[in-house]
């Protein structure tokens, strides 16, 4: 029975020095690819910055300020003026999804007619104008 569990525990020793042996050979070979990934990321950074820098300079408002002047005939670009730019009133901001009056979570506000939620505080806009109390924003541009 002894010579049994001697060569039972010979078999197992060397399966697990053959184990062993490949394990080490699989993780230096995962510490190369690994170490090979951080020098490309590297390479990889460096070029970034370089490219970075390059932008920056390629981007220098008096180089951009000088192109436009030399090429502004060619390109058919406009001299800005203050009428170019508008208001913030004017900008149409998209619609809010609209709750009806019993899917409103607190109860609070109320539906008008469109179906928009109105604050219950809110001054009545129909009201505002009739008294003459009308936002400069809301008026109407020729």
């Amino acid at each position: 029975m002894r010579p049994v569990l001697y060569a039972l525990s010979f078999l197992a020793v060397m399966g697990l020095a053959f184990w062993a042996y490949r394990e080490n050979y699989a993780t230096q070979q995962s510490l190369r690819t690994v170490e090979e990934l951080q020098a490309e990321i590297g390479t990889l950074r460096e070029a970034l910055a370089v490219q970075r820098a390059e932008w920056a300079y390629l981007n220098r408002p008096d180089r951009l300020r000088e192109l436009s002047t030399i090429n502004f005939d060619r390109l058919g670009l406009f001299p800005l003026e203050p009428g170019q730019f508008g208001q913030i009133g004017l900008v149409s901001y998209p619609v809010l999804p609209t709750l009806a009056p019993d899917d409103m979570p607190d109860g609070t506000g109320t539906a008008d007619r469109s179906g928009t939620l109105t604050d219950p505080d809110a001054p009545d806009p129909d009201s505002a104008k009739a008294e003459g109390n009308v936002n400069p924003q809301e008026e109407q541009l020729p």
